[in-house]
């Protein structure tokens, strides 16, 4: 399931994120596959900013990456069930 239409095109713009700087946060960032537009990009930016501790989330399309900043160590298989709910692939953590 993609969120562009059948052309590729996409109907919506991404959200922006705010920077956040908080002491004992923490910052993971995830391979993730399928993202293609500013459609994809908000709506993982959503539904990954929907989970309890998530306090950021970066999407980098042209990456292929989502930089997560969280409360505490993060639940990657909670994070991979979300992004696959979304219609993309969580393949790990970033190198």
């Amino acid at each position: 399931m993609s969120c562009c239409t059948p052309d590729g095109t996409c109907s919506t713009t991404a959200a922006a994120t705010a920077d956040v700087a908080l002491t004992g946060a923490r910052t993971t960032v995830y391979e993730v596959s399928g993202m293609t537009c500013g459609h994809c990009k908000a709506t993982l930016t959503k539904e990954i900013g929907a989970l309890d501790g998530v306090l950021s989330v970066d999407v980098d399309l042209d990456a292929g990456q989502v930089r997560v900043t969280t409360e505490a160590e993060p639940d990657d298989a909670v994070l991979a069930a979300v992004v696959d709910e979304a219609g993309y692939e969580l393949t790990g953590r970033a190198a």
